[in-house]
Order: C-alpha cells, then sequence, then structure tokens
C-alpha cells in the first residue's frame, strides 16, 4: 500500500509499505478513504517530538471494513466507520469510568495511545491506503447511511469535532455564558462551533490569522485579531469589563506572540485575564512534558511560566486534558445526521495522498487558505 511516512523534520514521503493484517482476533481492517492532516501532526512534522523515523502518520481516519478478526462480532464488513484518535481496549480501569484517551492498556508503560503519534504506542497511522484498528468493537464507530455523502463532516468526528465540545465541556460552558476561544485553528473553530452549539449567547475567537478568523465570523463568532496584542482588552470591552464566563485554550505549547516570536504561556496567561473571576477554562491545546526545541529552557522541560496569582485571586477553574473522543464522537454523529452540525465548513483542501507533502508543508506554514487539510488516499 502507499503511505504517508515520517523520516525527519520537515521531511515526509509517500512510500510503498506492507498491507496491514489481522494481528489479533480483536482486530479490523479498513480502507481508508478519508484521512485529516492534524495540527498536531505539525508538532512531529517540524521535530518537536520524540517521532521515530519510518513512521506512517495520521490519527484522523474515516473509512470501509474489508475485513475482521474471528472475535469481532459487533463490526462488520462493509462497514463505514469513523475511528476515535485514541486506541484504547474499553475494559480497563480508565476506560470503564469513560476516560478512553488514558487506557492504560493500549500503551504499556504510558498513558493513553493513538494511531500514527509520538510516545502514544507501536500503532501505524491512517494517512495510508489500510489500516490495522485493535479492539475493532470498541473503536470503530459505525456510521449511517449517509455516511458517504457526508464523509467530510464524519471524518470529523476523529478528532478535532469532539476536542472542540470537549474543550467546552472543560470549560463548563452553559447556555446564555459568554466564551472566548484563543486559538483559531480547526480545534479552536470546532470549540467556537461547540460553544454555539450548547447555547453560548457570546462566542469570541481570538487570533492573528486573518483567513482562519473570518471562518470564525462565518459560523457567528466575534473574530478579535490580537496582532497588536490587545485581544485581552477587546474581550474585556466587549463583556463590560468582567471578562468571559468561560475561556478555552486551543494552542498549545507552540504559541506564537504578534511577532511570531514563540512564547510558551502566552495564551494560558491570556486567558486568565480574559476570564471572569470563579469563570471557567478548559485546555485541549497540546502540552508535552518535554520539548527539545523549546524556546526556554524552562519549555524545553515542558514547563511554561504561568500566572497562579492572578488565576488564585480570580478563583477561577481550570480542567486539562486530551480528548476522549468516545464520550462525545456518538451524540455529534447524530448531529451530523440529522443536519444539525457541518463541521466540514474548516476544510479547505482536499488532496490526494500522493500530494501530502505539499499540504504539510503549506499547513505548517500556515499559509493563506490552508486551514484543514483531508486526503483522499483513493485518489
Amino acid at each position: 500500500m502507499r503511505a504517508l511516512v515520517y523520516n525527519g523534520p520537515r521531511d515526509v514521503s509517500v512510500v510503498e509499505r506492507p498491507d496491514p493484517t489481522i494481528e489479533k482476533p480483536t482486530d479490523a481492517l479498513v480502507r481508508i478513504t478519508t484521512t485529516n492532516i492534524c495540527g498536531s501532526d505539525l508538532h512531529m512534522y517540524e521535530g518537536r517530538t520524540s517521532m521515530e523515523s519510518g513512521r506512517i502518520l495520521g490519527h484522523e481516519n474515516l473509512g470501509e471494513v474489508i475485513e475482521v478478526g474471528k472475535a469481532v462480532e459487533r463490526v462488520k464488513k462493509g462497514d463505514r466507520v469513523c475511528l476515535p484518535f485514541n486506541v484504547s481496549c474499553g475494559c480497563c480501569e480508565n476506560c470503564e469510568r469513560g476516560f478512553t484517551g488514558a487506557c492504560i492498556r493500549a500503551n504499556p508503560g504510558g498513558v493513553g495511545a493513538a494511531y500514527g503519534f509520538a510516545d502514544m504506542g507501536p500503532y501505524a497511522g491512517g494517512q495510508a491506503e489500510y489500516l490495522r484498528v485493535p479492539y475493532a468493537d470498541f473503536n470503530c464507530l459505525v456510521l449511517p447511511e449517509d455516511a458517504e455523502e457526508k464523509e467530510n463532516d464524519y471524518v470529523m468526528l476523529a478528532d478535532i469535532f469532539p476536542t472542540g465540545y470537549h474543550a467546552t465541556e472543560l470549560a463548563g460552558v452553559r447556555p446564555g455564558e459568554s466564551v472566548v476561544i484563543y486559538g483559531a485553528g480547526p480545534v479552536g473553530l470546532m470549540a467556537a462551533y461547540s460553544a454555539t452549539i450548547r447555547g453560548a449567547y457570546q462566542v469570541m475567537v481570538v487570533d492573528t490569522n486573518k483567513d482562519r478568523l473570518a471562518l470564525a465570523e462565518q459560523i457567528g463568532a466575534i473574530p478579535i485579531d490580537d496582532t497588536e496584542q490587545d485581544g485581552v482588552e477587546q474581550v474585556l470591552e466587549l463583556t463590560n469589563g468582567l471578562g468571559a464566563d468561560r475561556g478555552c485554550e486551543c494552542v498549545g505549547y507552540q504559541c506564537f506572540n504578534c511577532a511570531q516570536r514563540e512564547t510558551p504561556g502566552l495564551t494560558m496567561n491570556n486567558l486568565v485575564k480574559a476570564v471572569k473571576g470563579t469563570g471557567g477554562i478548559g485546555v485541549v491545546g497540546v502540552f508535552v512534558p518535554q520539548d527539545p526545541g523549546g524556546a526556554t529552557d524552562l519549555a524545553k522541560e515542558g514547563k511554561i511560566p504561568f500566572d497562579i496569582g492572578m488565576f488564585f485571586y480570580k478563583g477561577q477553574q481550570m480542567a486539562i486534558g486530551q480528548c476522549h473522543v468516545k464520550r462525545y464522537n456518538r451524540y455529534l454523529m447524530n448531529l451530523i445526521h440529522a443536519d444539525k452540525a457541518t463541521p466540514s465548513f474548516v476544510i479547505s483542501h482536499e488532496l490526494p495522498l500522493q500530494d501530502a507533502p505539499e499540504g504539510y508543508e503549506n499547513f505548517d506554514a500556515r499559509n493563506d487558505g490552508w486551514t484543514k487539510v483531508v486526503l483522499k488516499p483513493g485518489r
């Protein structure tokens, strides 16, 4: 099969690899029809993780089941399925409690597993023609009959739609509240979309990328251009000086200021300023335990300067962590099926798998118009 592999920093290529096979009776094999490039793929692409050379990337995957192991009962050949980026067993202590992003069996020695991701188990990614899916009965979300027609919507259930929703859940968004979101990338846009679904009366999105802010405005959010680093002041002005009820961090450890200088902790501290006293903050932007390429000595240890004093003084609450996709994906699927949600609005480019290196290069450079890239291995 053809697959996209990581060779080193900013070096990926499409090569021939052996087709995956059924390794355990609980496996399924899926022919990938749509797979996305994610912002967290860029951390690996840029060489900011311990990703090994030669591994297949890709954790946002959708396709058709072509074979199942002898122990697979629920999932059938021919089913169209979307796969949570979390690889989870379904029966460990954490999975039983709904924390499928922190499965302790799928990644022995670690917490949480994923397809094609550094330090999250040995699983090959899905930016390829075929993918092996472990624990298939648990991990496969079988899609409704309109799966092919709405494929670009349903593939967002693998990661960014649930992750954006997770940000609003962590922040505690309730109907009639105001929400500020730092980051207008795909996850930030999904958080804004989710806040609207949850009934927020005012959704503000802060970024410096004008193309992405225009998309935020398209879904009814208030775009706040932070080019002059006055985003906090704009939020306070829009909320009568109080700050937003809730805030979502959708940027992570590679945060840049208006001068395009990497500034770890900038969005976290801006959220403390922009969210009102007693307000809630949800953090889904990726942070890592160590970052050898970090901009500061502190960042290299996976740490950031954080305004704990103001956070304490304002009595805010924070929840943080990777999305447990299975908590949300079925419910969000129902919204798509009922035409209540169309998350594919974030897509800017559809490319054949062969053009994936071009997609990575442009997406990584945040070139104008490059918001979300989907790959079609069958083309």
